[in-house]
Order: structure tokens, then sequence, then C-alpha cells
């Protein structure tokens, strides 16, 4: 208890009473509690320092690994690409902090920081445009990686020594973050500027399903021939877009992937901060792939609501098939949602059981339901997809297994390609 608030007690009759004596207390210990900052403190964050404080079970991020990387920052000028997952915890006290506030407590000179799809903050709607800004907390310059702006700019790079790129994937090919990562590579491969991957766990890395993307559909949600579901890391995909010479003209950048501790592919992992608004649990992240098909009909994947990607659903489905009902309405992540306002029929598939495959039944029956056919998917169907292919499968009927079978081949090619830039087992 500091001294005023002692003297205060004592000259003030009113704090006499134990329930105001209480009450003070708390308000001023929550108050310390939301202003004051949790510094860097390497005995609790850096595996490579005790040897006590991690559990060999403990997954470490390659974040919190700050002794592997932070010499290669010394008296550099840095530029960082983060969001709101961009943190550095352990999963013993979980104490969080971000990657910049800790990199700035250690002085290290940050000079920019670029922020992909949602923005910084991670607050923003999908395909939503983010403007430039500066970031209130830090008084560092924002710059959005996402609408006109994907790609880094030369004058947006100048000054800059070194690139950090922390960003959580979900290890899905429609998921742009990797999209952002092969326009970062670029710029740093073009400009020469070294860029280090701070790797951290897939949630979907226990598997690998989905048709590999026709090159021909190539677009901001799938720039590369892999699978819908490609089980890697971001930083063995770096590594993998590197040295398949996916950038412009084969070229490479100067690439450093820091590991992470503990881990493969198999490992259970839960994100601690939802890497996007509308993935707001583990649930979510594991049932995205199927569902996010969806986006490309006229059948809701729940935005507007607080159980995104667990539900699924029209007002033209019918009810007797599809007794789930809710309302889409205005929420963070998603300003205008598909039939806002409307009661929607479908299915909750919170209790489903953990995905371990691409799940296209959902997809067909909707189809097969749906008074509509004929407007049931929109152009984005086959951008999702990657082919145009797909679509006819499902418009022809053909069975689930049968689809699967003609994904087989080349999701062969892409596992021997996969193979060369595993870090883990």
């Amino acid at each position: 208890m500091t001294q005023k608030i002692k003297q205060l007690i004592k000259h003030n009759p009113i704090f006499k009473n134990t329930y105001f004596f209480w009450v003070l207390i708390l308000i001023f210990s929550i108050g310390c509690k939301t202003k004051t900052p949790i510094l860097y403190n390497p005995q609790i964050l850096d595996k490579n320092i005790p040897t006590e404080i991690y559990k060999k079970s403990d997954v470490v991020v390659a974040a919190s690994r700050i002794s592997k990387y932070l010499p290669l920052l010394s008296q550099k000028k840095v530029g960082i690409i983060a969001n709101q997952g961009s943190v550095i915890y352990n999963s013993k006290n979980q104490k969080q902090i971000h990657l910049i506030d800790t990199l700035l407590s250690l002085n290290v000179n940050i000079v920019k920081v670029f922020s992909p799809e949602h923005g910084f903050r991670g607050t923003a709607d999908a395909g939503e445009l983010v403007q430039d800004e500066i970031d209130i907390q830090t008084g560092l310059k924002l710059v959005s990686l996402y609408g006109s702006n994907k790609k880094p700019k030369p004058d947006q790079l100048a000054g800059i020594d070194i690139l950090i790129f922390d960003l959580q994937d979900v290890g899905v090919r429609f998921y742009t973050y990797i999209s952002t990562l092969h326009y970062v590579m670029e710029a740093a491969a073009e400009q020469k500027i070294p860029l280090i991957v701070l790797d951290r766990p897939n949630p979907n890395a226990h598997y690998i399903d989905g048709p590999v993307l026709d090159l021909t559909f190539k677009s901001f949600v799938g720039m590369h021939p892999v699978p819908v579901v490609y089980g890697m890391t971001i930083g063995e995909y770096a590594k993998m877009i590197n040295g398949e010479k996916w950038l412009e003209k084969g070229i490479q950048c100067q690439l450093n992937v820091i590991e992470i501790l503990h881990y493969n592919h198999k490992s259970k992992y839960v994100l601690p901060i939802k890497p996007s608004p509308n993935l707001p649990n583990a649930k979510s992240i594991n049932l995205y792939p199927s569902l996010c098909f969806f986006e490309g009909t006229a059948v809701s994947c729940g935005r507007g609501t607080d159980k995104q990607f667990q539900i699924f659903g029209s007002p033209l489905l019918p009810e007797n098939i599809y007794a789930y009902q809710f309302i889409p309405l205005p929420n963070e992540g998603a300003k205008q949602p598909l039939f806002q306002g409307e009661i929607c029929n479908g299915l909750n598939l919170e209790m489903q059981p953990k995905l371990n495959h691409l799940n296209l039944k959902w997809l067909q029956d909707s189809y097969m339901n749906h008074p509509d056919q004929t407007n049931f998917f929109n152009d984005y169907f086959n951008t999702l997809a990657g082919n145009n292919q797909l679509k006819t499968q499902i418009t022809s009927g053909i069975s689930m297994d049968e689809i699967r079978k003609t994904w087989q081949p080349q999701l062969e090619i892409f596992k021997k390609i996969r193979s060369k830039y595993l870090l883990y087992p």
C-alpha cells in the first residue's frame, strides 16, 4: 500500500469503515494492473536461459526464443510484420506481451510496422480496406499490406536493414497471411533485405487435404500450387516458397526461420489469441477449411454471430431439415453480414468431432436442399476451390469419396515437395 493511501485512510473518517477501505484497495489494484506493462523477463520467456521453466511437453513459439534472434537485430533498423497474435508468452504463467513491446523494451530500433488483412489489432472485416496509421501505444508508423498495397513498396522499405515476420497462420490455402508472406519475401528479395520468420504452430497441421490450386485460378486467396490444407507451419511454408522459386522471376530472399521448440505436426496446440475476428476458437479453426467454401455460395457460415465458422444456414434452406436458427447482425469482423437481420435455417456444428479431413457433405447437402440451385454458387467459389472442377462435381451429384479420389495424384506430388522443407516430424 502506498504512503499516500495510508495518509488518506488515516485522515479521512470515511475510510474507517471497512467496506470503503476494501473498495478503495480494489479500485487501486485494478488501476495498477491495467496500467503497468509486463516487461520482458528472460528468466520467464526465454527457454535458452533457464532449464527449469519449461517441461519437455511445452510448445515454445519462436518469438519467445529471444536470444536466438535478438543478436541479429543489433544496430539494425527493424521492420516488423505483425498483428494482435504476435505475442510472446509463457504457457506456465499465461503472461503475454506483444512482440513489438518486448523488442522496444530491449532497445531494438523498430522503425516501421506492417499489418496484414484485418489490421494490426485484428478487428477489421475480411476484405475491408485498412488505412495506414500511427499506433497510439508506441507511436510507430503502421503500414497496411492489404487492398491495393499487398506488397511492400521500395519507399516503404527504405532505411530498413532487416525484417521480422510474425503472424499466426491456420494452415489453410485461402487464409491470406501466407499470401502476405509471399509478397513480403518478394519485396525483401528485391531490396536485398534479410527476413526473419518467427515460426508458430499450425493448428491444422495434422492432415493434408483438398484440391491442389490450378494456377489459372491464382489470387490473393490462393497463390501457390498447394492443397486447401497443406500441413506445414508458416516457417516451413516460407522455406517452400523460397526453395521452389515461387517468387517473381524465381528470385529468393535471404531467409532465416527461427524454429518452435518441442513441436511436431501432431502436437496439440490451442491458439491463445484468435488469429482473426471470425475465427474465435479452436472449433472454428478446425471447421474453417470445410466451411469456408460456403463463402462462395448463397449460404452464411455464421458471420455476424458469435459462432462464426461453427454454424451455417440460409433463410431458404428448409426448416424441417435445418432446424438450427440464427440471425446475423453487424459485429466485429462483419459490419454487413450476409442475410443481416434475417432468420437463417441451418446446422450447429459446435459438437462436431475434430476433423482430420475436409468435409464436403455439408456443402453438397446444402446444394441439394436449396430451392434455388441456379444461384447457389457465386463467382467467388472457383477462386476458393482453386479450380472449376469442384463446382461441377457437386452440381453433378458426385459423391464425396469420388471427389476426393480426383485429388490424390496431385496431393502425392505435393507431399513429396512438402517433405523437402519440413522442420518438424
